[in-house]
């Protein structure tokens, strides 16, 4: 039996004393038995609760849900129990983005105005006031305040750089080159949220520049990626670019994962193509995890690696072993990513190179 000191340094991961009374007194955790001398005692099985309970705690689970969760799964239950509940749980936490998303949405078809709209922007600002919808948006944003907002929009081109210059976040320390980098991904996919998630590592930039004025040979993971890069660019910097799964048949993420696992000599040819070379992964996320195995092995050195798959789970994983390699790199965190995405990060550095060959915004960040 141990005491509650002991429990909670069993546990591990900043549970306290306190904590464990707190959770008594809710209802989270069991009371314990008592010693003689009046001592909370606890069991092994409480050590494993209180793990499960902190281990949820810090994925994001409110206490309230985390004792749903165990009430209704006590330690014996099947794992598919488990599953059940955090699919639920995913469905309500997705419900909750998709009503921050509309919100969102709601206030950047207001502050990304541009100028030539900005007369009929200070009348609908002046009626949200009078009906104080600060904290109700997008509910605020009636038909009719959308048709005053939108009735100067056929009159004028988009102004998406003053659009940005609005709805950015501070990325003052970022360097110039990778501002540029990000504004493009955020114009290809339209979320302006996509700057929390995109990381550099610090010599990627240096890497690209060095690299492409070299005339090195990008090597994209599918067809699909290759059609979207700039060749008119790359050609001008004397570049040259090649695909991995080269089937002209294979334009989605499931078919290149499947194609890249059933032929084994793709597996071959990434090994000979990894030295020195800009690697684009804009959909297969095995290609980009087996591209890691072999950096780690010593296999070769990619010069960049683009690491922009699409997927659930393995996509996530790949990106987090790359963020651990010592190899330059872009990526982003979870499933955002996309062929797209990946085409447009490549093709940005190639034209910041071209347009600003004597730039050096880049030498010295940190990511």
């Amino acid at each position: 039996m141990l005491t509650i000191k002991e429990l909670t340094k069993a546990v591990g991961h900043g549970a306290t004393p306190r904590m464990v009374r707190h959770y008594h007194q809710i209802g989270l955790l069991p009371l314990p038995m008592r010693s003689h001398s009046n001592y909370r005692l606890y069991s092994e099985a409480d050590v494993q609760r209180l793990q499960r309970i902190v281990a949820l705690k810090q994925q994001g689970f409110q206490l309230s849900h985390i004792k749903q969760m165990l009430a209704a799964q006590p330690e014996a239950t099947q794992a598919d129990s488990l599953i059940a509940q955090l699919q639920q749980q995913y469905q309500t936490v997705l419900q909750q983005l998709i009503k921050l998303r509309q919100t969102a949405t709601a206030l950047e078809g207001l502050i990304g105005r541009d100028p030539a709209c900005q007369s009929v922007q200070a009348e609908v600002l002046a009626q949200l006031r009078r009906i104080e919808a600060e904290t109700e948006t997008a509910t605020a944003f009636t038909e009719g305040l959308w048709r005053q907002l939108d009735a100067t929009a056929p009159d004028h081109p988009e102004n998406f750089q003053a659009a940005l210059s609005h709805l950015l976040p501070d990325l003052s320390q970022r360097s110039e080159i990778e501002v540029d980098v990000l504004s493009h991904l955020i114009l290809a996919c339209g979320d302006v949220s996509l700057a929390a998630f995109v990381h550099f590592s610090q010599n990627a930039i240096k890497a690209a520049r060095e690299t492409l004025t070299a005339g090195c040979t990008v090597v994209t993971d599918i067809p699909t990626v290759a059609a979207a890069l700039d060749q008119t660019r790359l050609a001008h910097l004397g570049c040259q670019w090649t695909t991995l799964v080269d089937n002209p048949h294979v334009d989605s993420a499931a078919d290149a994962e499947q194609m890249f696992w059933q032929e084994s000599n793709w597996r071959q040819r990434l090994k000979g193509l990894i030295d020195g070379n800009i690697w684009v992964v804009g959909y297969a996320p095995s290609v980009l995890m087996e591209l890691c195995e072999a950096i780690e092995a010593e296999a070769g050195r990619p010069a960049l690696v683009i690491g922009l798959p699409i997927g659930f789970s393995h996509a996530p994983a790949a990106k987090r072993r790359l963020m651990q390699l010592s190899a330059p790199y872009l990526t982003t965190e979870s499933a955002l990513g996309g062929g797209l995405l990946a085409a447009v990060a490549l093709n940005r550095l190639a034209a910041s190179l071209i347009e600003k060959p004597n730039c050096h915004c880049y030498l010295g960040e940190t990511d």
